[in-house]
């Protein structure tokens, strides 16, 4: 039977002698395709996608029927596998071959190289059907012309995305700062870069537009590692020095060693300027994940808030005029009532103070102070001397050790309810470890002064007091390790803790 002319232009087309091959490229390409899968996850919907799309053309190739209808079938699936197999052979040798041979070319030579290759299986196939391709060449320029023309933004976009890449002036995973969008880039194919924010949203930006304006890489100099600066900002009245402000934000965050935070250049606190009733002040840091800048930024402003209460100092608030009425005054009394009861509950927890009165209670309550540290402050340092005590409202503390020898160790770890400093409050010594906020702490703090006029009207607590700490540092130094004990000495003895109590006090023995 007489194949149509249609059927015969096909069969011109794509010779039947080629299916065969065709079958044993595909098989090939299956394989080094299947490496890439299981090599490149990033690539793996691509890789399945196309390679899905080749195989269906080889099943339609081999298994579509005879004649003239099955013969357009067999033809199309044939151009449209071509069309697959260049893609997926694009990928092989930039996704798989370069990568092995140490060479990383940027991904927008890949698209062009697949539009190449269409093109060239676009002029095949019309050589194939018998045209003559010269025709084409002499009138290229005039069609060179016409795509040029309506093609300029796309052939716009590819050359800037080209620039972009061969002069490396943004790479993939890099962060920038195009106007007021802010997002990482994660990819820049031939006409545009795409750019994920920190809110889950895609931008796609055309290539073109990243070349005619200026945009900003954050956290990126030459020779260093990323990172970032960052400005916090807060207010403090003009009754306190801008030195002690600066001193005490500065320790407390070079201290805290604070995730996202870099070491160096470490954080600094600088005096921005004066305004209405206060002192404008800015904490300077450089943040190392950028993901992360918002968070980052709220745990520092928690650590400048918690250290500047630490020191009685307070964040500066706008003055207005009140009227004040009965009522209120009524409330303050009310709350000020509930906060000195909760203060003497928390006094009745401490064991060192079980002696006390109930009038005693409410005067020590009364002189209080609240101190809240954050995760990872130092709240205590070992051998430095502080004639205070910490009594935990809630949060955990870890209680760290370090013996001569340098090696350090992990003795205690205290939660809310518990008590710290004792010694430093009743006898002077010095810290015999370093307490560090596990989690965010909210401490009250009792002062040598507020307890000094207790003792000397009641001389004889000083008796009850030193039975209790003898007991509780007998306690300590069995929580030490073996080897640790003899070298830490034997707890001081009752006898012995009245006396260090009455010399720090300044309290006679009759």
């Amino acid at each position: 039977m007489e194949s149509t002319p249609a059927v015969g232009w096909l069969e011109k087309l794509i010779p039947a002698v080629w299916y065969g091959p065709l079958t044993v490229f595909v098989g090939v390409t299956a394989a080094f395709a299947a490496l890439l899968y299981l090599l490149r996850p990033d690539s793996r919907k691509r890789v399945l996608r196309t390679l899905l799309i080749a195989l269906a053309a080889l099943l339609v190739v081999n298994f579509s029927g005879q004649g003239a209808a099955g013969q357009v079938v067999r033809q199309t699936a044939v151009i449209v596998m071509g069309l697959a197999l260049i893609r997926l052979w694009a990928m092989l040798l930039f996704r798989l071959l370069m990568p092995l041979l140490r060479l990383h070319p940027p991904r927008i030579l890949e698209d062009i190289l697949v539009t190449i290759g269409y093109v060239g299986w676009g002029l095949v196939l019309l050589r194939l059907a018998g045209l003559d391709l010269s025709h084409i060449v002499t009138t290229s320029a005039v069609i060179t012309a016409v795509l040029a023309f309506s093609m300029q933004d796309t052939l716009g976009n590819i050359l800037a995305g080209l620039s972009l890449q061969f002069d490396n002036s943004v790479e993939i995973g890099e962060w920038i700062k195009v106007g007021d969008l802010v997002g990482r880039v994660v990819e820049i194919n031939w006409r545009a870069t795409t750019v994920e924010t920190r809110n889950w949203e895609t931008l796609v930006i055309p290539n073109s537009v990243l070349m005619k304006n200026h945009f900003a890489i954050l956290g990126k100099r030459h020779g260093c590692p990323q990172q970032w600066r960052r400005w916090v900002w807060f207010s403090i009245s003009w009754d306190t020095l801008p030195t002690q402000i600066i001193s005490v934000v500065e320790k407390s965050l070079r201290e805290a060693q604070l995730p996202g935070v870099a070491l160096t250049p470490e954080p600094n606190c600088i005096l921005m300027g004066f305004e209405n009733g206060y002192s404008r002040y800015a904490v300077r840091y450089w943040l190392t994940n950028l993901a992360a800048d918002d968070l980052t930024d709220s745990i520092v402003r928690t650590h400048i808030d918690a250290a500047l209460r630490r020191h009685n100092l307070r964040m500066a608030s706008p003055h207005y005029n009140v009227l004040t009425i009965k009522e209120n005054e009524k409330y303050m009394e009310a709350r000020m009532k509930k906060h000195l009861e909760e203060r003497v509950q928390a006094l009745r927890r401490v064991e060192l103070l079980s002696g006390l009165n109930d009038e005693e209670m409410v005067i020590l309550a009364d002189q209080l102070k609240f101190t809240p540290f954050v995760t990872g402050d130092i709240i205590m340092h070992q051998g430095s001397v502080a004639h205070w005590l910490y009594i935990m409202l809630s949060g955990e503390v870890e209680v760290w050790v370090a013996l001569p020898d340098g090696e350090r160790k992990l003795v205690d770890v205290l939660k809310a309810g518990s008590f710290f400093g004792e010694m430093g409050l009743m006898t002077g010594e010095s810290r015999s470890g370093t307490v560090i906020a596990r989690s965010n702490v909210e401490c009250l703090r009792l002062d040598k002064e507020a307890f000094q006029s207790i003792l000397e009207s009641r001389k004889e607590l000083a008796e009850a007091i030193s039975a209790i700490l003898a007991e509780r540092l007998e306690e300590r130094r069995n929580r030490l390790p073996e080897d640790w004990q003899d070298v830490a000495g034997n707890a001081p003895r009752r006898g012995e803790l009245v006396d260090r109590i009455r010399n720090f006090f300044g309290l006679s023995k009759h």
